[in-house]
């Protein structure tokens, strides 16, 4: 894949395809890392004299319908605070309004309206994509967690604009192929969450390359009520507390012991009913867990993993947080990434 870093941005009008789908409440952002992760890559593109971005993400699941709920308006502050410098929010994804933006030396950074608000986006219409692509010189890709998706903005947008990864994506590529080819013995998986028929495979790929495979949440509850037969290597909870909201004391203690002894961790999904207190209680302990285990290399994905760590008050003592939830999944299962196959 292409790398920004082997190219001039001097006087290029540039398209950066961010994952700014956060949830917005009383006007905060609560999901400020994803923001930050592209970072670096919109601040190398401005260092090149002339260069300018614009930003286009998507947030929410509006349908095609402009509603205003889910306007990316709501972090132009928050960008600029990040920035320092003016960001220029655009009510559109293409048209006049864009490229008059463009011609205009006021703002080196622009921020595009939610991509969703077209009904072409999740069709890949190349109509759709031809028009957003049409005033810019080339486009970056720095939204991993939308790259399983073929969506005019993450795939067709690339036939008609030179296409290539941001510093961002090409860390979450690295990471995920660390947990996944290069391990450090004993390795621990984690696998939680509500959705047994997406979790099943990875549990399955995680009990072939990883010494123990932990797994709790809806996905151990539904696989023992379905009698699922499993390798030995894969621990399902003994104990629940709530009915089965949430695991137990011992099987917290046994998925804890496999933690502390562990050199490879990766988590992907809450073990319980995570929402709710008290059945947030095996959650938090697998979060502190596996940041009390300072020899160890870790990497968590999934929105309500990710929350736990900030909840826990462990965000920046864990090797890698992934963007990613569902293309955290399909990278590691080997899936079709259209985002990635293009570039």
């Amino acid at each position: 894949m292409r790398s920004i870093k082997d190219v001039d941005f001097t006087g290029q009008r540039v398209l950066i395809r961010t994952d700014f789908n956060v949830e917005v409440k009383d006007g905060v952002p609560q999901d400020f890392y994803k923001i930050e992760a592209a970072y670096d890559t919109i601040r190398y593109v401005l260092s090149f004299v002339g260069a300018k971005v614009a930003l286009l993400s998507h947030r929410g699941r509006p349908g095609g319908a402009k509603d205003p709920a889910f306007t990316m308006s709501v972090l132009a502050d928050d960008l600029a605070q990040l920035f320092g410098e003016r960001v220029c929010f655009i009510c559109e994804s293409h048209g006049v309004c864009v490229q008059s933006a463009l011609d205009d030396d006021r703002a080196r950074i622009l921020l595009l309206e939610n991509s969703r608000f077209e009904e072409g986006e999740e069709q890949n219409d190349r109509n759709l994509a031809k028009k957003i692509a049409a005033p810019f010189d080339l486009y970056i890709n720095e939204a991993f967690a939308v790259s399983h998706r073929a969506h005019a903005s993450v795939e067709a947008i690339t036939s008609f604009l030179d296409a290539y990864r941001g510093l961002w994506l090409s860390k979450e590529i690295e990471m995920l192929t660390r947990v996944k080819e290069n391990l450090d013995q004993p390795s621990v998986a984690i696998v939680g969450g509500s959705k047994i028929e997406t979790k099943l495979p990875l549990i399955t790929l995680f009990s072939e390359i990883y010494d123990n495979v932990l797994v709790g949440g809806r996905t151990a509850v539904e696989a023992q009520e379905q009698s699922r037969a499993f390798p030995d290597n894969v621990i399902l909870p003994v104990d629940y507390t709530g009915g089965t909201r949430d695991i137990g004391p011992e099987t917290v203690m046994t998925f804890v012991d496999h933690i502390k002894k562990a050199k490879t961790i990766v988590w992907n999904g809450p073990v319980g009913k995570f929402e709710e207190h008290p059945y947030d209680h095996g959650t938090l302990a697998i979060a502190e867990a596996i940041a009390a285990n300072k020899n160890c290399f870790s990497v968590v994905g999934g929105g309500e993993s990710v929350q736990a760590l900030g909840d826990a008050g462990v965000f920046g003592d864990v090797s890698f947080v992934s963007t990613g939830g569902g293309a955290m999944l399909s990278f590691l299962l080997s899936e079709q990434m259209p985002g990635l196959d293009v570039i």
